[in-house]
């Protein structure tokens, strides 16, 4: 499947002032937020609906409703917390869980370290949500992860995308869709998204 590059004027000047090396915490906490309830517009364009009848001051309305599995946000940690507010704002009855993997800096290789989930997240449809895709490595991890928890409907969103990322998760997943807003030049010898923006859990929580 192939990945959604999100191209809203309101997301691609949200994502520049977020690169800015000059935004502060504040302002960078509120823009992930707002990326991610701009995404999240996006990324449930294709939730069912049924039809219901309203009863409006006025008269009876047949109108829809949207239907079928709820939603999970997974946050993955740390950085993917600064997405979930935003979707919330979008989808206030969604739950949230956290898969924490961090990156081996010698390796590049993800190691697991936490897993909490909602009890019935086999229920949900999960949306993982992460600022970075990089290497790949984290979010294919976090993906086994749900599947092995038996979470058979997932989808992917982030902000930056390194190539060698997409095409990673692409290829080890090949039925996941994935939303991203910008695709980013390349990773440098670090495993880092050129020109990128810094380590977005540092700058999102202020530990730069």
């Amino acid at each position: 499947m192939t990945p959604m590059i999100m191209d809203h004027p309101l997301i691609q000047h949200k994502v520049s002032l977020l690169r800015d090396k000059n935004t502060g915490t504040k302002d960078f906490r509120e823009l992930v937020s707002e990326i991610a309830m701009l995404m999240c517009y996006e990324a449930t364009r294709d939730l069912p609906l049924k039809e219901v009848e309203i009863e409006t001051p006025l008269s009876v309305a047949r109108t829809k409703i949207v239907s079928g599995k709820k939603l999970a946000v997974i946050a993955v940690l740390r950085a993917g917390l600064g997405m979930v507010d935003g979707v919330l704002k979008m989808v206030p009855a969604a739950k949230v869980g956290h898969v924490g993997v961090y990156r081996d800096p010698e390796t590049l290789l993800p190691v697991p370290y936490y897993c909490k989930l909602p009890v019935d997240i086999t229920e949900r449809e999960a949306l993982v949500v992460d600022p970075m895709l990089a290497t790949g490595g984290s979010a294919a991890a976090v993906i086994k992860t749900l599947q092995d928890n038996g979470v058979k409907s997932i989808k992917f969103v982030c902000i930056l995308a390194a190539p060698q990322g997409l095409a990673h998760l692409s290829e080890a997943y090949p039925d996941l869709p994935i939303y991203c807003a910008q695709e980013d030049e390349r990773l440098n010898e670090h495993g880092y998204i050129m020109p990128g923006l810094g380590d977005a859990g540092d700058r999102l929580f202020g530990t730069k």
